[in-house]
């Protein structure tokens, strides 16, 4: 399967919060859909799910319109939406037959899910006596009760010590493998590293970052070093260098013990190095720099952007 989304738009009034979105993802793939609150991740979510219309734009399916009612689709909301009073199994059977399936089924389904997600003794209680990291784990197990073509998972890892953030992984990694559709929304960038090839960054409504993560590690890399020290400089001690390798270098960054250059055009690695050390700047290490993709994140959506 392949999910296409093309310049959609959505306004409510007078506001338009989706500015011509685009982006695309296949089954067997995590999409890491990103972007802060209120960047329009939610509205495009809701979108999918055809809780609410586009003003404009398609989506479509293997290149036909999408309908969502053809899918299967297991959503996992950021704001959770299970009954606190009722019992567990009781409610994921009632959601189960709300998307269609039979009262076997749904009940074979209740039952490995909750035993997968380490949750079956708590079946027969009410959700608010578990734990927070419990309920989520039953949130999943509804997510999933359908059998869903697509999975769409809003900040999953919340509330999840690492033990049962380890089951959590090894579910998604399943998922993907069984070659669902998989949407991973997280502020938690190392999730979203760890699942997702492609990323989609949203910002005020527009697609301002969207691609294969690692070629766009690697482009933000390009001509870019870390120099790394055994202490950290001060910051007086930084401009100086600012000074004195200004001609070559343009000053991007710095992080823990490690300064991150971008080379000024026609600047080499090995002219740079020969100038820190005539300048008795001798570095500890000196190399390629990949950012993380909070960096990322930050630079495209912090609030400079």
């Amino acid at each position: 399967m392949r999910l296409e989304v093309r310049n959609l738009r959505k306004n409510f009034g007078e506001k338009e919060v989706l500015h011509g979105i685009s982006f695309s993802i296949e089954s067997g793939k995590a999409l890491g859909l990103l972007g802060r609150n209120g960047a329009g991740k939610t509205t495009t979510i809701r979108i999918l799910m055809d809780v609410f219309k586009a003003n404009a734009g398609t989506i479509t399916m293997d290149g036909k319109p999408f309908r969502p009612k053809d899918y299967q689709i297991g959503y996992l909301p950021e704001e959770r939406g299970l009954y606190p009073k009722k019992g567990v199994q009781e409610q994921i059977l009632y959601l189960a037959a709300l998307r269609g399936l039979d009262l076997k089924t749904a009940k074979k389904q209740a039952s490995y899910w909750l035993e997968r997600m380490g949750v079956a003794e708590y079946a027969a209680k009410k959700l608010e006596t578990l734990s927070k990291g419990n309920q989520q784990k039953v949130q999943l197990a509804q997510t999933l009760v359908c059998q869903p073509d697509i999975i769409i998972l809003d900040e999953p890892f919340s509330g999840l010590d690492p033990v049962n953030s380890q089951v959590l992984k090894d579910v998604i990694r399943e998922q993907i493998q069984d070659g669902k559709l998989v949407i991973f929304s997280s502020h938690q960038m190392g999730y979203v590293e760890e699942f997702c090839e492609d990323i989609v960054l949203i910002n005020h409504g527009d697609v301002v970052l969207e691609g294969n993560l690692k070629d766009i590690k690697k482009a933000y890399g390009k001509n870019r070093l870390v120099i790394s020290f055994e202490e950290m400089p001060e910051d007086s001690t930084i401009r100086q260098m600012q000074q004195k390798l200004g001609d070559l270098v343009h000053f991007t960054g710095k992080r823990q013990q490690e300064i991150i250059v971008e080379l000024k055009e026609g600047t080499g690695r090995k002219q740079l190095l020969e100038k820190m050390l005539a300048e008795n700047l001798v570095p500890e290490s000196f190399g390629n720099y990949e950012p993380s993709l909070t960096e990322i994140f930050v630079e495209r959506a912090g609030d400079q952007a």
